[in-house]
């Protein structure tokens, strides 16, 4: 019987070894001849500036090497050497059926997009930071809530203004167009809300230049704003308010009195570290991110999507964001000689912790909570008339309460 038994289990345990072998025999026999998986084709047209902007073009790069890393799609990756040249490359592109998605970075990309997506109902396009105007399935634009963004920075900025012995701050716009609007009212939003939580009243003085790309006009404008008292400066007018970072490092040297200005979308810090303590955030590369990311998971939906804080598609540059483009900054030998990446940190890092005092802090991470768990959500303005009504509401807010016209969804109290 133990003869028997001996032979039954020798026999079962010879069985299993077949099975199990002959299991993995099939499993390679199936990897080793099926199709290999395709892998998703991605092209990121980048606007005329190309690689090296230092902003949204280096942001978009880094956003599509993410997903590059992450999903395992290909990336090309493309500069328009000039406006004429923009459609022509989007129809070249589109026509040749080879990319799963078309990414398109900032609004010059607009009209060529509208003249082309209708003849392409197969390729996928994404437009970022931008829109058409026109929903369509195969078009998908991402935008962003700069409210949010800008009801931090207003935050801060107060509360620098009044650590410099101040009580005004300023803003270096660009154009009277719907994005500033936005930038305006949550920078008010934000400044107003220091003024009520701490008693601390301060003034903002706001300046559309008319211009994105005139640094001369940009530092004209900023040095009246100083000029009027303001302590610090939001530069939100692309390369017009790089003027705005020359008047404040300017007034420094000329009055001895420190002020500072306030970079926007990419980390700009690194420009001058001893007097722009901080940035926000417009990331580029999340919304870069996000469009493939559709792609690749099967979730594309035409439309437009908003990313904000909840999203982390906007926000305030920590340090690690502030180190990575002052590395940008010296390997494109635009980093000052005298400076390391490592030494711009450790003075903004020092900037901030003297003169963002830490109950500034704690303010701005209360709203930052607020709005990221969706207990407060700013209104958008559709017309220019409502962006005015919701401003003189808030310059005029005496108590917390007020701050609600500001808001679609919840309560300040």
């Amino acid at each position: 019987m133990r003869a028997r038994s001996a032979i039954t289990k020798t026999t079962a345990v010879i069985i299993i070894a077949i099975i199990i072998i002959a299991a993995i025999a099939g499993v390679w026999f199936y990897l080793a001849t099926r199709p290999p998986v395709k892998k998703a084709k991605i092209a990121v047209l980048f606007d005329v500036g190309g690689r090296g902007d230092l902003s949204f073009n280096d942001m978009a790069w880094l956003g599509a090497e993410r997903a590059m890393e992450d999903f395992g799609v290909d990336v090309t990756y493309l500069t328009p050497p000039s406006l004429a040249d923009m459609k022509p490359l989007l129809e070249e592109y589109a026509s040749s059926g080879e990319y799963d998605l078309l990414v398109l970075i900032g609004f010059l990309w607009t009209t060529p997009l509208n003249e082309t997506a209708d003849n392409f109902p197969d390729q996928k396009f994404a437009l970022i930071d931008a829109t058409t105007g026109v929903v369509r399935p195969n078009e998908v634009d991402i935008l962003f809530r700069e409210q949010e963004c800008a009801s931090l920075i207003g935050i801060a900025a107060a509360g620098m203004a009044h650590a410099l012995g101040g009580d005004k701050v300023a803003a270096c716009a660009g154009m009277d167009i719907p994005p500033l609007w936005k930038f305006h009212i949550g920078y008010l939003f934000g400044v107003k809300y220091y003024s009520l939580k701490t008693g601390n009243t301060t003034e903002l003085l706001w300046v559309y230049t008319g211009t994105f790309t005139d640094p001369a006009t940009g530092k004209q404008y900023t040095r009246g704003l100083l000029e009027q008292g303001a302590k610090v400066v939001y530069g939100l007018a692309g390369a017009t308010h790089l003027g705005a970072f020359e008047a404040v490092k300017e007034w420094h040297e000329e009055k001895g009195e420190l002020v500072f200005a306030i970079g926007q979308d990419a980390s700009q810090e690194w420009i001058d570290p001893h007097h722009i303590p901080l940035s926000g955030a417009k990331r580029v590369d999340v919304a870069v991110y996000t469009a493939i990311k559709m792609v690749v998971e099967g979730t594309w939906k035409g439309g437009i999507i908003t990313l904000g804080l909840k999203e982390g598609g906007v926000g305030i540059w920590d340090l690690d964001g502030v180190k990575w483009f002052a590395e940008q900054a010296q390997a494109a030998g635009r980093l000052s000689e005298d400076l390391t990446p490592d030494e711009v940190v450790n003075i903004v890092k020092s900037l901030r912790e003297t003169y963002i005092k830490p109950a500034v802090w704690g303010l701005i991470h209360y709203v930052e909570d607020k709005v990221k768990n969706g207990e407060w959500a700013f209104k958008t303005p559709m017309t220019h008339d409502e962006y005015d009504q919701i401003i003189s509401a808030l310059e005029q807010a005496t108590s917390l309460e007020d701050l609600n016209a500001a808001l679609e969804v919840g309560s300040v109290s």
